[in-house]
């Protein structure tokens, strides 16, 4: 049937449509806007360092970690995590819009039929009697985009959907920088109860020895209050640490999408990062680099677009109509000759008093792709920022770590030497107590450190737009 109602269709009617439709779509576009990416970068090179060709987003996340138990935990977060699944939900959702705008571009086929049979009132024809009428027609519909209205829509839902692509990756990469800190944080907690615990073991110790020589007689009991309350102090921070390892525990369980768990990591003192040099790069790769900045240059992109399809309302529209078909009074002459149906038509439609409300659309869009423009450069501003934040925290943080080590060494020093002064007499149980309390603090304050400088490193990482992508396969790997 189908076959023999295109068989019925007039070919010059459909030539002539065709003909109409390309002629007025060759002028379109006429009011479609182009984007202009401001600029923002000026300067060749970062403040805290030599900009070079080389930089660590060079690196993939699995060429900077070099701890096999992180990896595991970034594969699992990659695949699990929900963040990460809704991203992935919204390109999808993007890409569907834009199937559902392109098409307007372009000229649309419908199909109809019908069978009815009426019987007017003899007040409006007289012994006419009822009536027939069977219908299968083919509609050709076609908006002339002579402005660039779906242009310019296609356009923007096309740039929607690169950003929705590259906010992909800004999580993805924003995931894996802050599942390495927490990892980070983990690890130093590690340390820091290990020196907890040895710190509150002496600390008993001492007072215990204290305790004695107060029971004999050899020292005051201030020096045993002094001696328990150092050892209640270090059970206290012991405490503080192991709550505060649950609780990183637990906000790293959330970045793997499952429930609070126990975190298999490595040894305390293992440094996750395999980086011995760290190259910042230009600031202008931040443009290509950064999947938050080419995010938002898309977003600004699509306001802009969108500035054509409101300035389009401002003009006539221009439509194509064509219908081609089969219709007749009797079902038995439907699909002969004297069925077949054709007409070619158009129309004209435009605003001739709004009121300026096509106006005020259009002055809305341009101030949206204003805020969209100035958001753009903002970022860009903020993403510099973040590299030079970065940068700074990893020179000042390994600085600040040699010195803590140096201060560990000075304390440990000073320790023994104020034990022997005390048991010689010559200092009072004070100067050893002020002297553990320094040693203690040092300690910490040097595995604190380590891992600021570890994590600034990873900020870095992050700031530069390191590399997001997902890990090759194993057996890829394996070769």
């Amino acid at each position: 049937m189908v076959r023999r109602l295109l068989g019925l269709i007039t070919s010059q009617s459909v030539r002539c449509f065709s003909l109409a439709a390309l002629t007025l779509q060759c002028g379109g576009c006429l009011l479609k806007p182009e984007f202009e990416r401001p600029e923002v970068l000026k300067d060749t090179s970062f403040r805290d360092g030599v900009s070079t060709q080389l930089s660590i987003a060079n690196l993939m996340w699995w060429e900077l970690f070099g701890d096999e138990k992180l990896k595991a935990l970034i594969r699992t977060a990659l695949s699990e995590n929900r963040n990460l699944q809704i991203a992935m939900a919204r390109i999808d959702e993007a890409r569907a819009t834009l199937g559902v705008v392109r098409p307007d571009q372009f000229p649309r086929v419908d199909i109809s039929g019908a069978a009815t049979r009426s019987d007017l009132a003899d007040a409006v024809l007289p012994q006419i009697g009822p009536a027939n009428d069977f219908s299968l027609l083919g509609r050709l519909g076609f908006e002339v985009d002579l402005w660039g209205r779906y242009a310019s829509a296609t356009e923007a839902a096309r740039a929607e959907l690169l950003a929705s692509e590259e906010a992909y990756k800004a999580i993805t990469l924003s995931l894996v920088a802050e599942l390495a800190t927490a990892y980070l944080q983990l690890l130093d907690i590690d340390r820091q109860i290990a020196i907890a615990e040895r710190t509150l073991a002496n600390r008993k110790k001492n007072t215990k020895l204290i305790g004695e020589r107060f029971a004999g007689g050899y020292t005051a009991k201030i020096d045993l209050n002094q001696a328990q309350i150092q050892e209640q102090d270090a059970a206290a921070a012991l405490v503080a640490l192991r709550r505060a390892r649950r609780l990183v525990e637990n906000a790293l369980s959330v970045l793997l999408g499952h429930v609070p768990h126990e975190i298999s990591r490595a040894a305390p003192d293992t440094n996750p990062v395999s980086l011995s040099e760290v190259p910042p790069g230009a600031p202008a790769d931040l443009l290509s680099r950064r999947p938050d900045v080419k995010a938002a240059e898309e977003v600004a992109r699509a306001a802009v677009m969108r500035i054509g399809v409101a300035r389009s309302t401002q003009f006539p529209s221009i439509s194509l109509l064509g219908v081609i078909g089969l219709n007749s009074r009797q079902s038995t002459e439907l699909f002969t000759s004297d069925g077949r149906t054709w007409s070619v038509g158009g129309n004209l439609l435009g605003p001739l008093i709004d009121l300026g409300k096509s106006w005020s659309r259009t002055e809305a869009a341009e101030a949206a792709a204003a805020q969209a423009l100035k958001q753009y450069e903002g970022v860009v501003l903020q993403a510099v920022r973040e590299v030079e934040d970065a940068m700074v925290s990893v020179r000042t943080y390994h600085e600040e770590h040699a010195v803590r080590v140096k201060q560990v060494q000075a304390a440990q020093s000073a320790d023994v030497l104020s034990r022997r002064r005390y048991d010689d007499g010559v200092a009072s149980y004070l100067e050893v107590l002020s002297t553990q309390e320094s040693l203690f603090s040092a300690e910490l304050a040097r595995s604190n450190t380590m891992q600021r400088y570890l994590s600034a490193i990873v900020q870095l990482y992050k700031a530069l737009g390191g590399g997001w992508q997902p890990e090759p396969r194993s057996e890829t790997i394996s070769r």
